[in-house]
């Protein structure tokens, strides 16, 4: 039972300018929920239609079905009072009930002696009904009533106790079991581990994305397969893989430079290095470039799986994502240098076994007298030739080299067939060392890394396990103590039913 202040509407004394408003809002806090019962004590002097107090229950209890009016000061005003209690004009669902007040130093039981002999002795209070008058009717209405409330209210929060319960009990069958050995330690972190090595296999090498549905950035054989295509992308249409741009003239000012003292009409090999060194360098930067932005994906890939199994283990956590990270920049390094010594060696040796590059500079070099007469003609002038497996090719520029023409489309198909052969190479290459490498980060590499940091300085030892982090162990001690609470609520909400049932008569 909350007694609750009376209105006020002039600040006094030094009271609060906003003394009202302060005084409906406390009012209205306690008078809205469902659960209340509203005990709406009314002097009999006043009128009830205009009652502020009576406007403010009607506001939350429309229907007035928890609202129980109590009328004191009847013995003051008497008159009139009968029809105020019968007519109801504002709907007091459940009923009123008038009282007389203790006046000065009445004792409980003289005040209740009075208020009966007024009730039954006086012409115009006697008149009313006496299943609503007396402090005794009152009481018992209010047993009645909050018996009614109740009984209706219990078995809802009876289910939301017991809802509250079990999710309590699911959250913490979900928390990890408290380890108290080394060997409790060690199991959990060869669990943790296994768990962690499956979802990695399961990403980075089978393809199988169960796991992470609605993530896409964790579907990593399908990411790794876009990243390998753009980079082939890049390739082939980078400056250096451009064939028709200044068709020949590269060839030409080489060929110029690489003249030497000999046979007539032998391709010089320092001319095709030449060329073939100069694109190699230009692009040397794209496939590092792309090794690296691998190694990165990778590495969000793998913190984000380690970081996940892991997670109610801090110390645990705590290693594994500084051997995660130290493995993969380490992995991302290694990536590197392989894919420089790629480049070294292509920028050093002109060399494939591969077929291919003689079908291809057959196909091409067919075309060479065809290709020189048009470029030639000095009758039709053409300003464009079209090449078969190259494309059309602006030639106006070609004339005046008419003696080194020959030896310059030979060089320049040489190193187109040459250059697809690179290209297919360095792909092929840094493809297969990347998968490798995965193979060996997630079958071999990380395990032992994580090991090497956990039992170093830095990492503690796998005692470290045994140490509960203060989020799991605050969580549990709260989960347990709500248990417990909500145990006892149960049991006492329990009791208050029974003890309601034994009321029935009422």
């Amino acid at each position: 039972m909350v007694d609750l202040p009376g209105i006020t509407r002039v600040p006094v004394h030094g009271q609060p300018e906003d003394i009202y408003d302060q005084i409906k809002d406390i009012i209205m806090e306690y008078i809205t929920p469902e659960e209340s019962i509203i005990l709406n004590v009314l002097s009999a002097s006043v009128d009830f239609t205009t009652c502020e107090s009576i406007r403010m229950s009607q506001s939350v209890d429309k229907r007035g079905l928890r609202t129980l009016a109590v009328v004191t000061k009847s013995d003051k005003n008497p008159e009139g009072l009968l029809e105020k209690v019968t007519a109801d004009d504002v709907s007091i669902g459940l009923g009123y009930v008038c009282v007389r007040n203790r006046i000065g130093d009445e004792s409980y039981e003289e005040a209740r002696m009075e208020e009966q002999r007024l009730f039954d002795t006086h012409p115009q209070l006697s008149k009313i009904d006496k299943s609503i008058v007396g402090i005794h009717v009152l009481a018992q209405k209010l047993v009645q009533v909050q018996a009614m409330i109740i009984s209706k209210t219990l078995p809802d929060i009876v289910k939301k106790i017991n809802d509250k319960l079990n999710f309590n009990f699911t959250e913490l069958e979900k928390l990890p079991v408290n380890l108290t050995s080394v060997a409790d330690a060690m199991t959990a972190f060869m669990h943790i581990t296994g768990l962690s090595k499956e979802s990695l296999k399961k990403v980075l090498i089978r393809g199988e994305f169960d796991e992470f549905p609605d993530d896409k950035g964790m579907h990593c054989t399908a990411r790794l397969v876009e990243m390998l295509d753009t980079f082939c992308k890049d390739l082939n249409n980078c400056e250096e893989s451009d064939v028709t741009k200044n068709f020949l003239m590269e060839e030409i000012k080489v060929l110029e430079e690489a003249k030497w003292i000999g046979l007539p009409n032998f391709m010089p090999r320092a001319a095709f290095l030449t060329i073939l060194q100069r694109k190699v360098k230009g692009i040397a930067k794209l496939p590092i470039s792309f090794v690296e932005n691998v190694w990165e994906y990778l590495g969000k890939v793998v913190i984000s799986i380690l970081t996940h199994h892991s997670e109610n283990y801090y110390q645990l956590q705590s290693s594994s994502r500084r051997a995660g990270q130290n493995l993969i920049e380490k992995m991302k390094e290694c990536s590197i240098k392989h894919v420089m010594v790629a480049v070294e060696m292509e920028q050093k040796t002109d060399y494939t076994c591969n077929t291919e590059f003689t079908v291809e500079y057959t196909n091409l070099i067919s075309q060479q007298e065809g290709f020189v007469k048009a470029v030639l003609d000095t009758v039709n002038n053409p300003t464009q030739v079209k090449l078969e497996g190259v494309g059309m090719i602006d030639v106006g520029h070609l004339r005046q080299y008419s003696d080194v023409l020959n030896q310059a489309f030979d060089l320049k198909v040489r190193m187109i067939a040459y250059w697809k052969i690179v290209k297919k190479r360095l792909i092929d290459t840094i493809a297969l060392h990347l998968m490798l490498s995965i193979s060996n980060f997630v079958n071999k590499d990380l395990e032992k890394e994580i090991v090497h940091d956990l039992l170093s300085p830095v990492g503690g030892g796998i005692e470290r396990l045994l140490e509960e982090s203060p989020s799991i162990s605050g969580k549990r001690e709260r989960l347990s103590r709500s248990v417990k609470v909500l145990k006892e609520s149960k049991d006492t909400v329990g009791n208050i039913m029974d003890k309601i049932s034994s009321y029935g008569d009422f």
